[in-house]
């Protein structure tokens, strides 16, 4: 069992994808703060007609990039109505992970919690039809509201 995280705490290990906003480091859930990927069952239209699972798509590029720059470190932010660990993540190289994700079009700037810190990445992922800009998506956090029969949380 993981003890509480306080504001000092970091995780540093190798990550585990649990899906594109979420990763598992030494067995803790860590969801990434700020940004929302689409679901691991939500699908989009890539631009040209067809559907494509862009939850797995984004999970998938999360794990290979994460790969190349091991291992990730992630900054505690708060613990989540769920008990996760919220945090701001960064490969060995430096790079922000959370950053990474909206700047490729793999996750939104979720407004309510980044407080607008990554749109000026989604900005350019939309310009360059990047990731779920290439075609059409329903928001990450409209999708599970509708799939549970729910009001949004976004």
């Amino acid at each position: 069992m993981s003890l509480p995280a306080s504001a000092e705490d970091a995780l540093t290990g190798r990550a585990s994808v649990i899906d594109g906003d979420t990763i598992e480091i030494n067995g803790e859930r860590i969801r990434l703060n700020g940004i929302d990927a689409p679901e691991s069952w939500q699908r989009c239209l890539d631009g040209d007609g067809g559907e494509y699972r862009c939850g797995k798509e984004a999970a998938f590029a999360l794990d290979e990039w994460l790969a190349k720059s091991r291992p990730t470190r992630c900054e505690y932010v708060e613990r989540d109505r769920y008990g996760r660990f919220v945090g701001t993540c960064f490969r060995a190289d430096g790079y922000e992970v959370n950053r990474w994700l909206v700047e490729t079009g793999n996750a939104l700037d979720w407004p309510r919690y980044s407080k607008g810190a990554y749109a000026d990445a989604q900005d350019r992922a939309k310009a360059g039809n990047l990731g779920i800009w290439r075609g059409e998506f329903t928001e990450p956090c409209v999708a599970r509201g509708e799939r549970a029969k729910r009001k949004p949380s976004c």
